[in-house]
C-alpha cells in the first residue's frame, strides 16, 4: 500500500468522493451530512492522502487544520473492493502521525450515530479515541457522535 498526497484531481478519486456522498445521504439527513466535497477539500486548512495498490484506489482520508493545535479527521473512506483489508487503520495512522508531526495537542472527528457507522466508530475507538460533546462549529445533533484524541497536554 502507498499513501500519498492528492491534488483531487483524477477520476478514481472523483468517483470514490462521489460514492462516499451518496452513501452518507443515504444513511443520514441533509443537515446531518458533514462529508466535504471536492472544493473543501481543496481549501488550503486540509490536507488529503489516498491510499493505492498499484494503480487501484484504495481509499482516502484528509486532516483538515481547526486551530494551531486542533485538527480533525475528515472523508475517511476505504473503496468497497479493499475493505476488511487494513486500509481505514493505514489511513488513521497517516493522520495522527502527521497530527503529531504538527504538535497538534488534540485530533477530533465527527460520524453517524446510526448502525451504518458502526465500524467507523469501532475503528476510531481501538485508535484511543473518545467520545466528546461536539467541536468547533457543530452542534449537537441525535444523529452524529463525536470523537476526540488527546495527542500532547
Amino acid at each position: 500500500m502507498e499513501i500519498r498526497i492528492d491534488d483531487l484531481r483524477g477520476t478514481e478519486i472523483r468517483a470514490l468522493l462521489e460514492d462516499h456522498l451518496a452513501e452518507m445521504h443515504r444513511n443520514s439527513p441533509p443537515e446531518s451530512v458533514h462529508a466535504l466535497d471536492l472544493d473543501a477539500l481543496r481549501k488550503p486548512d486540509v490536507t488529503f492522502w489516498t491510499a493505492w495498490s498499484g494503480r487501484a484506489l484504495m481509499g482516502c482520508a484528509a486532516l483538515k487544520e481547526l486551530e494551531p493545535t486542533h485538527g480533525e479527521v475528515k472523508s475517511m473512506r476505504t473503496a468497497p473492493a479493499f475493505r476488511r483489508r487494513g486500509v481505514g487503520k493505514a489511513m488513521l495512522t497517516q493522520i495522527i502521525r502527521e497530527a503529531e508531526a504538527r504538535r497538534y495537542h488534540r485530533l477530533s472527528l465527527e460520524t453517524g450515530s446510526m448502525e451504518a457507522f458502526l465500524p467507523a466508530r469501532e475503528l476510531y475507538e481501538s485508535f484511543g479515541f473518545s467520545y466528546c460533546p461536539p467541536f468547533g462549529d457543530y452542534a449537537l445533533d441525535p444523529n452524529s457522535v463525536f470523537f476526540t484524541r488527546v495527542l500532547r497536554d
